[in-house]
């Protein structure tokens, strides 16, 4: 196709499904996101959208070229946020993603590393979602659990997040300590909204105390932090968290089997440039003065 502009234009169309929509997204007038749409659908022949009160709906014939766009349109996004990577200084942005769970931990070594290069801007990407390296969503991420297998990323061994199981000091003036594993059972707990979470801390206690022990749930870590210290039930967070929260005491002795490994996952595109490997030997030198 000789006109790329005109495949771009339908595209948005399409995604928007109304002329002014793909206007604004192209930043041109909509005369001429019209234009664009006459002049493709008489070179190729065919109707691409039907036309209605509401807007334009996709023909098959339109459909398929969306789909061939879209494709089109990933691949220079990949290509660009490589592109944004591949810088010889350590500035511009640095983005890094991990559970949110991780960021007590993370957020002091950002801040440290900003502090370093102060031509540097962080942006710190939390939360279940997987942000995909090879679009360029993110430089660096830290993830928990098995051993990622996603192509054209770089894995490396991070730490073991090391996890305690805690109550409050209000929670243990209204109901007191477990007197051993067995009496958990008897007691109340704050967990994760999703009732089959993976994670082998959680796997651990549904094996052990009934669904109804869980009083609290909530998706956010950060809340399930505020819940066990607010008294709601017993918990768990990280070994870190303990260690600087004297409100919260140890239920019973940590298990390495609620442990889960952390990886460093950078893709490959990226891996080398001085940006990423500048934060990459301050990240594991970090954690080593932390001593987690």
């Amino acid at each position: 196709m000789d006109n790329w502009d005109e495949i771009r234009t339908a595209f948005q169309v399409a995604r928007r499904g109304t002329v002014s929509g793909a206007a604004d997204e192209l930043g041109v007038h909509h005369a001429t996101v019209i234009r664009h749409i006459d002049a493709l659908e008489q070179r190729l022949g065919v109707k691409l959208f039907q036309r209605h009160a509401r807007g334009y709906t996709a023909t098959e014939a339109g459909q398929d070229l969306l789909q061939v766009a879209q494709a089109t349109d990933d691949q220079f996004t990949q290509l660009a946020g490589r592109i944004k990577g591949q810088g010889e200084g350590v500035s511009g942005e640095l983005v890094v993603t991990s559970l949110e769970s991780a960021s007590p931990m993370l957020t002091p070594i950002l801040v440290a590393f900003q502090a370093e290069h102060p031509e540097l801007r962080i942006r710190y990407r939390t939360g279940d979602r997987l942000f995909r390296l090879e679009y360029g969503e993110a430089h660096v991420a830290i993830r928990a659990g098995t051993m990622p297998e996603e192509p054209d990323n770089v894995v490396q061994p991070f730490m073991v997040q090391k996890m305690a199981l805690v109550a409050s000091e209000n929670y243990v003036a209204r109901h007191g300590m477990p007197a051993h594993e067995d009496d958990l059972k008897n007691h109340f707990f704050v967990g994760h909204d999703n009732a089959q979470s993976r994670a082998p801390f959680a796997r651990w206690l549904r094996d052990l105390v009934p669904d109804e022990a869980f009083v609290f749930r909530t998706t956010d870590n950060r809340n399930m932090q505020d819940a066990i210290l607010a008294g709601a039930g017993i918990g768990f967070v990280t070994s870190q968290e303990l260690a600087r929260n004297p409100a919260l005491t140890e239920v019973i002795a940590n298990r390495e089997e609620w442990s889960a490994p952390l990886w460093i996952v950078t893709h490959v595109d990226l891996h080398r440039t001085t940006k990423v490997q500048t934060f990459l030997r301050f990240l594991k030198e970090s954690i080593k003065q932390m001593d987690c």
